[in-house]
């Protein structure tokens, strides 16, 4: 081994390919910026349903995966179930073979992080969420009195397990709001933006003929905004409204069926999603879960024209500016009409650009975590 190689080994919650949802899509980029800055990682991750991936294998020096033990007799331990069942004793053979940084993906993969065989190794956890406030939120939109309660249960959990983020050297949160709540509670937090598949802001001039609104149907939040959108902006309007996603709810299919100007797609492709994000005229997101920062605000950004977000998807981001801020139905309406009316021009592109390579390139996050994996800078601690 060449003594100016660098190694990184990275546990990952799930198997990173392919990226199409948001926890995997920061993941799966990240491991791509790595490759292309000539480190080598050892990748570990947790598999319950995807395939492996040749694709993680050429990026990869190693890729190694484990079952993730969803027996339901893991409910009961005091530790979070999404901790428990990512444990594995072959996981913890393979990161005690060497002396390399480690990087657990999410409070999911943290079960080692405090094992006395990893002592005086550099650790840095990737947070995607402040997970018990994510359960809360999951909780409350769940109508599913088991479910309910498993949510409730594990956000409790995690509240609590949280505390082994003070073994971490460093907490790399995805938003400056998280930042700002982890470097208060464990004072090592630094904030590391998303990585994500755009390089480039890639936009059409002009108009489009719809409003458009995606995500995960089967997630309480996604399926609480898109019934929202469904029965309280887009009644009684005037412009249609395409939602695309998996795994829409029986509720929802009904309220669309009751719309003249709502279409649901239901499982989309990737490249599905992408074109329907670059036809719209305007993406329209709203969020009643305001933890992280939602992957598909950043596609929309880079690939489609206007953007009409509740404040909640926005505040603190650094993308305010991209967008057309509507909290009401009312003002939503409102906003929407305006936009409608509103040609995408070159000067929207500019701003776009601007801000967008100067705040969420993948080049520059690289640079941010190599630097604390590696101390290559000392200024630790910039938002």
């Amino acid at each position: 081994m060449a003594s100016s190689e660098k190694h990184i080994h990275m546990v990952s919650f799930d198997v990173p390919y392919p990226p199409n949802y948001g926890g995997v899509i920061d993941v799966f980029y990240k491991i791509q910026a790595l490759h292309e800055k000539e480190i080598k990682v050892h990748l570990h991750c947790f598999q319950y349903g995807r395939e492996r991936s040749e694709n993680l294998e050429r990026l990869c020096l190693t890729a190694n995966y484990y079952p993730r033990n969803v027996a339901k007799s893991q409910l009961f331990n005091r530790l979070p179930y999404i901790v428990i069942s990512r444990s594995s004793e072959e996981l913890i053979k393979n990161l005690s073979k060497d002396k390399y940084p480690i990087l657990f993906e999410g409070l999911h993969s943290s079960y080692y992080l405090d094992d006395k065989v990893l002592a005086g190794r550099k650790k840095i956890v990737r947070t995607h969420n402040i997970e018990h406030d994510y359960y809360n939120s999951l909780a409350k939109v769940e109508s599913n009195i088991f479910k309910r309660y498993y949510f409730y249960n594990e956000a409790t959990k995690l509240e609590l397990y949280e505390r082994i983020l003070e073994k971490a050297d460093f907490v790399a949160a995805i938003s400056k709001n998280d930042t700002n709540y982890f470097r208060e509670k464990y004072n090592n937090a630094f904030y590391l933006p998303a990585f994500h598949s755009n390089d480039h802001v890639k936009i059409q001039m002009g108009k489009g003929p719809f409003a458009f609104y995606h995500g995960n149907l089967g997630i309480g939040e996604n399926n609480e905004a898109a019934l929202w959108l469904v029965n309280e902006v887009f009644n009684n309007f005037n412009h249609s409204l395409i939602i695309a996603g998996h795994r829409p709810s029986e509720e929802l299919l009904a309220a669309v069926q009751k719309r003249n100007n709502v279409t649901l797609i239901s499982d989309p492709t990737t490249k599905q999603i992408h074109q329907l994000i670059a036809d719209a005229h305007v993406n329209v997101l709203p969020t009643f879960q305001p933890t992280g920062i939602k992957l598909k605000l950043l596609s929309s950004l880079y690939n489609g024209r206007f953007c009409v977000v509740n404040k909640l998807m926005v505040e603190n981001t650094g993308v305010e500016k991209l967008c057309v801020i509507a909290d009401s139905p009312a003002q939503m309406k409102e906003e929407l009409q305006k936009v409608f009316k509103t040609e995408f021009k070159a000067s929207d592109l500019k701003l776009r650009e601007k801000i967008l390579l100067e705040n969420f390139s993948n080049k520059k996050n690289i640079e941010i975590l190599t630097d604390k994996l590696y101390d290559e800078k000392k200024d630790l601690f910039s938002v």
